[in-house]
């Protein structure tokens, strides 16, 4: 095991890896910009490195930086966390090439994921189920807009190099298709720097659910089963669950086969999350793999009682999978919201300035779930009272995640624990949670992807944010 490791990011997923790492104990070493040198991130961790000004572009993607600072440190390896890094190929080419280990899957298998286009052909050779579409390389708007016609409107434009919703357009007709393509290639080339599409079929009315992965060295695979995303606003998740409400066991079992086929056709190793999109009749298609660790991750630590955080350490030291599939147990339901600093009644503006005041309920930070039955509230946060949310970073304040020993259990702990949260200087949108977790859509089970989008008014008239 590792002796020391820098972690290549920042907020509460920075502070949730220095957790595991204390307990284990790992000495760890935080990199950090001008606008974080008093953050809570910093204050975790063993040694702190500064890597530059306050844009990211600057320090947290600067490569050259945080390679320079891992060896200037004596760090053996590198976490990247989500967000920023993690799923750059080009960074993990780089720790390799220093001498560093990267915590996380073979540069070839974050390239091969990288691409949407490019990875929904290797899982068509794989026997993954897709989405019925357009992924090839003839990226004529002609060409597209005939494609379009032949999958069958609606569909869904999507950025082959994309992710986090940008990029991506749903046309419902042929006379929208030009200016919708015209956007999303101007908002691919700004993200991504490519402006390459991918064409699917819209399926609305479909759940967005995920399979967590893992793989060693060794050649061993497994699932750890799934979690229900289907909760989103502009493709952003926004609350999330496990297990999925109204899911059958044998859907979990072909969907948990259909993610390992997935991953071992790319080589994997380490966590990743399999995506799938599920239409009412079961049908369930590959959507794309995310190969890191994803910010829903505690959801399925609470029901398993593992720490994905650990696990990775642990297969990128070169262990084995510290557990075979069918030693595998889930217990419980566990739900997670993340909450922002922004004005839900303002179009989600963010909301920027200094945490006067800053709690959260009664928890327990950063913990697993101990499969007990008793319920449990778990805080993973990266802000502090005094902190200052700045306009340089997402906004995320806090994750709050609950296990209790049903979904209804679950459901009142949330709701009961998002009263006690109280921030003073920014506005939040955790009224705008509780109103969602709260209504009768919700707690029946039958979510879908176009709820929030289909209550929106409702969800965000019911109460100012907090």
């Amino acid at each position: 095991m590792f002796s020391k490791i820098l972690i290549a990011n920042r907020g509460e997923i920075a502070c949730r890896v220095a957790a595991t790492c204390k307990r284990l104990g790992i000495a760890t070493v935080a990199v950090h910009s001008d606008a974080d040198t008093q953050a809570k991130h910093v204050a975790v961790c063993d040694e702190a490195v500064h890597i530059g000004p306050a844009p990211a572009r600057e320090s947290y993607l600067c490569i050259e930086r945080i390679i320079e600072a891992a060896l200037r440190t004596g760090a053996q390896a590198v976490h990247p966390g989500y967000g920023f890094l993690s799923e750059n190929e080009a960074f993990a080419e780089a720790c390799v090439k220093a001498g560093l280990v990267f915590i996380g899957p073979p540069p070839a298998a974050i390239e091969a994921m990288g691409r949407k286009a490019a990875s929904k052909l290797l899982m068509m050779h794989a026997a993954v189920p897709l989405v019925p579409g357009y992924h090839g390389e003839d990226q004529d708007p002609a060409h597209l807009k005939a494609e379009a016609a032949n999958t069958g409107y609606p569909i869904m434009l999507k950025a082959s190099a994309g992710g986090g919703g940008r990029g991506m357009r749903i046309v419902t007709r042929p006379e929208d298709f030009d200016a919708a393509l015209a956007a999303c290639k101007r908002e691919a080339k700004s993200s991504f720097g490519d402006e390459s599409m991918l064409i699917e079929k819209y399926l609305p009315r479909s759940r967005h659910i995920e399979i967590q992965v893992f793989s060693d060295t060794q050649g061993n695979f497994l699932h750890l089963f799934e979690r229900d995303c289907s909760l989103q606003r502009r493709h952003q998740k926004v609350v999330e669950e496990a297990p999925a409400p109204l899911f059958a066991a044998s859907r979990r079992d072909a969907m948990g086969a259909a993610a390992i086929a997935a991953a071992r056709a790319v080589g994997y190793v380490g966590a990743g999350t399999v995506e799938f999109i599920v239409e009412p009749d079961g049908e369930f298609y590959f959507l794309e793999m995310n190969t890191r660790l994803q910010v829903e991750h505690p959801v399925t630590e609470m029901i398993t009682g593992l720490d994905l955080v650990e696990w990775q350490l642990r297969v990128a030291a070169g262990e084995r999978l510290p557990l075979l599939q069918d030693e595998i147990r889930q217990s419980g339901h566990a739900l997670e919201v993340r909450i922002y600093a922004e004005r839900p009644e303002k179009g989600f503006l963010p909301s920027t300035g200094t945490l006067s005041a800053f709690t959260l309920p009664a928890g327990r930070e950063f913990c697993i779930g101990d499969q007990s039955g008793e319920p449990v509230t778990r805080i993973d946060s990266g802000f502090r009272s005094g902190d200052t949310v700045t306009p340089y970073y997402d906004a995320l304040l806090a994750k709050l995640i609950v296990h209790a020993k049903d979904r209804h259990a679950a459901i009142e702990q949330l709701i009961g624990a998002l009263a006690d949260v109280r921030a003073e200087g920014v506005s939040t949108n955790v009224q705008f949670l509780r109103n969602i977790v709260a209504s009768e859509a919700f707690r029946s089970g039958d979510v879908d992807t176009t709820l929030i989008s289909r209550q929106l008014t409702e969800f965000i008239k019911a109460g100012p944010s907090a």
